[in-house]
């Protein structure tokens, strides 16, 4: 197995694919490479020497400018490369994109809950939320009544340990709690979405907040929701209803609950229990039924990554967000901050003038806002993605901007805005994972493709999380949150050809209920709202 690579013809560094000793010569472009240092797996190493100032380019892009002159063989590191990213500017291009070889995908189908505004959901929830933080108590109440009693929930292993502690040790003998028996066969779970928002900050933030809210009742993954609300906070019960009426059409059951309307707390948690009771009801009349696979909208996410990641997990999942919209389907690519140094691409790719405007606005007013505060897009990559190979901001936008695929750009939207376009649509959300699968989930996705070198559990209340690892070393590091290997791609040499098959068999079954990700097993949750201040 060879020990390199070069990602695009026109890059300067190579890509270490396992440890490289000091003294190795390799055969690279044609030419030997005397490696003068220590190379670790994941890493890049210089395939020329390089003055101050000049660019290391990788996937055809500039990803830095030399601090220090570097010698041929050397190891790229924080110490002799700073960040940089190419300008950009819209010009009237003619893109050429030639669609993928889709093998009789639109042929195949996914068991969906069939919606009437056409979406057709991957998992039937009923959501309960807060318009405001004082309501999360509240929800908490609710959540231990209705999941004991409707068969959702699920014993905690380490209560069951604690209790063997208190009885003697780990070897005493203890009962198990009964649980209930599910009640609704149709209802995949009943969500709990509590946040810390809706009152304290800009009526912006409540708008912000208030749209988020209207978009996870709007996901076809949503059958209706239970809305709690204090009355005098920001994000007001009349703000969600001219939302869903407005910008997220639907005609889903949506219950409200005002406290200060009520004389006990009691009376209103007792009213809301009894009125959800009878939607749940209706709400399990609905059943799977088989729809296309161009009902499928997949957000596109990573987190956690490594040095691997821009080589096999998000090219791959590229590769299935470029077949699943050659055969209609929809791709969301979150995470400006990753898309830092490739703009010029994705702007070649818009489909007009207007489109491309969008995007480079939103992506300045982001840039900008985060230099106002002292910090940048430059401070993007974490202590572990440097760790592991991706040491400027230019490099890990570069890797992460693949998940896109080549295909054209259908939209970009802000967050805030519902994904209703076929074929790949831009949002706007933080790099941050759990902020930006949060806005996935709220403004249009179905199902979530996220790619992880390092490891991260993240998961969301309403949307399958499949977790996809780079590297083949991590399911058997953490074999309870990685459900496919794209390290494959290197550990056994397979081609994306025959993982992209395998990935998407993945997607048809986790879509049609019949496998559970690891992160729903978990109850893994997250929900994360981005209040419009900088996070990275």
């Amino acid at each position: 197995m060879r020990n390199n690579l070069i990602i695009s013809p026109s890059d300067n560094v190579a890509v270490a694919l396992s440890n490289i000793s000091k003294g190795s010569k390799l055969l690279v472009k044609g030419k030997e490479i005397l490696v003068i240092e220590d190379i670790p797996v994941k890493h890049k190493f210089t395939l020329q020497p390089f003055n101050i100032g000049e660019v290391i380019t990788m996937y055809g892009v500039p990803v830095g400018k030399a601090t220090k002159t570097i010698a041929e063989g050397a190891l790229i590191t924080t110490e002799n490369l700073k960040h940089i990213a190419a300008p950009y500017q819209y010009k009237r291009v003619n893109y050429q994109y030639e669609k993928p070889f889709i093998n009789g995908l639109a042929e195949k189908t996914f068991l969906g809950y069939h919606r009437k505004d056409g979406q057709v959901g991957t998992a039937n929830y009923w959501i309960f939320i807060p318009m405001v933080f004082c309501q999360n108590r509240n929800l908490k109440v609710l959540k231990e009544a209705f999941e004991a009693e409707l068969g959702f929930k699920k014993e905690n292993p380490y209560r069951l340990k604690l209790r063997s502690l208190v009885n003697g040790g780990e070897d005493a003998l203890y009962e198990e709690e009964k649980l209930s028996q599910k009640v609704f066969k149709n209802i995949d779970g009943i969500k709990f979405l509590t946040h810390e928002g809706g009152c304290g900050g800009t009526k912006d933030d409540a708008q912000a907040l208030v749209n988020l809210l209207a978009g996870y009742i709007k996901n076809p993954n949503v059958a209706g929701a239970t809305v709690l609300s204090l009355g005098c906070q920001h994000a007001q019960i009349s703000m969600l209803q001219e939302a869903l009426q407005d910008c997220f059409i639907t005609d889903k059951p949506v219950l409200y609950f005002e406290q200060q309307q009520y004389t006990t707390e009691n009376e209103m948690l007792s009213e809301a229990l009894k009125d959800t009771y009878k939607a749940l009801q209706k709400a399990n009349e609905i059943k799977r039924q088989p729809a296309p696979l161009s009902k499928l909208s997949i957000g596109l996410e990573c987190g956690g990554s490594d040095g691997f990641s821009g080589i096999t997990a998000n090219p791959l999942i590229g590769v299935v967000s470029d077949k699943i919209n050659a055969v209609g389907g929809r791709s969301i690519l979150s995470e400006f901050p990753e898309l830092c140094g490739v703009e010029q691409d994705l702007i070649d790719r818009c489909p007009t003038e207007e489109v491309a405007n969008k995007f480079m606005h939103i992506m300045e007013r982001y840039s900008d806002q985060a230099e106002k505060v002292g910090s940048g897009f430059d401070m993007n990559p974490s202590p572990g993605n440097v760790r592991d190979g991706l040491i400027t901001d230019a490099i890990k936008s570069a890797g992460a901007a693949t998940k896109g695929g080549r295909s054209p750009i259908a939209d970009v939207i802000d967050y805030g805005e519902y994904a209703t376009k076929q074929g790949l649509n831009l949002l706007c959300t933080p790099g941050n994972d759990v902020e930006s699968t949060t806005g996935l989930a709220g403004f249009g996705a179905n199902i979530i493709l996220f790619s992880t070198g390092l490891g991260t559990p993240t998961g969301n209340a309403i949307c399958p999380v499949i977790k996809i690892s780079s590297n083949s070393m991590l399911p058997a590091k953490m074999k309870d949150i990685i459900d496919f290997d794209a390290g494959r791609l290197i550990s056994e040499q397979k081609s994306q050809e025959e993982l992209s098959g395998e990935l998407i068999d993945l997607i048809i079954e986790v879509a049609s209920g019949r496998h559970q990700t690891c992160a729903t097993k978990l109850g893994q949750d997250d929900f994360i709202p981005w209040k419009r201040g900088v996070s990275l």
